[in-house]
């Protein structure tokens, strides 16, 4: 069944019919480089999403994590981000070849405002960048290094919506397919979920970094 909708926003005229435009200070709130408490902001923070296009627009949104502090701020118009491990799919690493435009989502565990950063990066392997990221003894392969074109603090009403930091809100996951099962389902493999879960527990144990 085809969901059909006919009442679709088509201009920005119509959705300021609805939503009111912002105040001047919520404009004024935007930055075009990382000040104190941008830098305070992201030397706590251990996970953040970051978002790319190809060239054609198609979008992807990746997430990042490390211990708290490893996107590391080189001055007010550039940071670093180390890339580790994955699974070798490199959406962000592609996309910004084709399209250098990037915005980031810092997210502190317990803090309900987050940090947002767009503009533009770059795959480096300067060997004095990669050496400052290293943990466990091991240097990522790439780091992705941002011009910070503006940064803003985003309010707090999501979280506080979603209560994603308060374990008695959180959703039961029981009933969920486990990652080796949906990728069974997914790729249509000829292993079993138990083996897959297998190359999971290994790849987990042996290869984050």
């Amino acid at each position: 069944m085809q969901n059909t909708f006919i009442d679709v926003i088509t201009s920005e005229e119509q959705l300021r019919e609805v939503i009111a435009p912002p105040s001047q200070t919520l404009l004024d709130k935007v930055i075009p480089a990382l000040d104190e408490h941008c830098r305070a902001f992201i030397a706590k923070s251990p996970f953040i999403l970051i978002a790319s296009a190809d060239a054609i627009g198609s979008m992807d949104v990746s997430p990042k994590g490390d211990p708290a502090g490893f996107v590391q701020v080189l001055d007010d118009k550039t940071l670093a981000i180390p890339d580790r491990p994955g699974n070798r799919r490199a959406d962000t690493l592609t996309n910004i070849l084709r399209n250098p435009k990037i915005a980031l989502l810092f997210l502190i565990p317990g803090k309900q405002e987050t940090l947002r950063v767009n503009g533009s990066a770059m795959i480096v392997r300067d060997s004095w960048l990669l050496e400052r990221m290293t943990v466990r003894d091991k240097s990522p392969n790439f780091a992705i290094v941002v011009s910070v074109e503006e940064a803003f603090m985003h309010c707090a009403k999501c979280v506080i919506r979603s209560k994603i930091w308060d374990a008695e809100h959180w959703p039961d996951v029981d009933g969920l397919a486990s990652l080796a099962h949906v990728m069974v389902d997914h790729a249509k493999l000829s292993i079993t979920v138990d083996e897959m879960q297998g190359y999971v527990d290994e790849s987990y144990r042996d290869r984050l970094y």
